[in-house]
């Protein structure tokens, strides 16, 4: 699904992406940083850096947990992490 959701997604906008597993979260935390860096090419490849295809998504900010005050009222929020990304450019 994070793949059909990049192409799908306008330019600037916004994915957010609320995982409540430690596997889960590593799944989009892998995703979203591959996704956001530039295709990996050997070093000494002959190419221009504006020869390569430029990332889709920006990282916006650091992975976000619930408060102690939102466990506090919701316990099973504990293990939520929020993750967001931006579209740069538009869908290909």
């Amino acid at each position: 699904m994070l793949p059909q959701s990049v192409e799908v997604l306008a330019s600037g906008g916004r994915l957010v992406v609320i995982s409540f597993h430690s596997l889960e979260d590593r799944i989009v935390k892998r995703f979203l940083r591959e996704e956001a860096l530039a295709d990996r090419l050997p070093r000494r490849l002959p190419l221009r850096a504006r020869e390569l295809a430029p990332p889709r998504l920006r990282l916006v900010g650091r992975a976000r947990r619930p408060s102690s005050a939102e466990i506090a009222s919701n316990p099973r929020a504990r293990s939520a992490v929020m993750r967001i990304a931006e579209r740069i450019g538009g869908p290909t």
